[in-house]
């Protein structure tokens, strides 16, 4: 898991998503692209 202030999709498989007023990216394919804002 990455904490960036700036997320971004990094393949076709990652989705932004919302969880608990944090945004985070989660990646089906591949889980290092995990990210949470912050």
């Amino acid at each position: 898991m990455k904490v960036k202030s700036a997320i971004k999709k990094r393949c076709e498989y990652c989705k932004i998503i919302k969880r608990k007023g944090v945004l985070r990216v989660i990646c089906s394919r591949n889980p290092s692209h995990k990210q949470r804002q912050g």
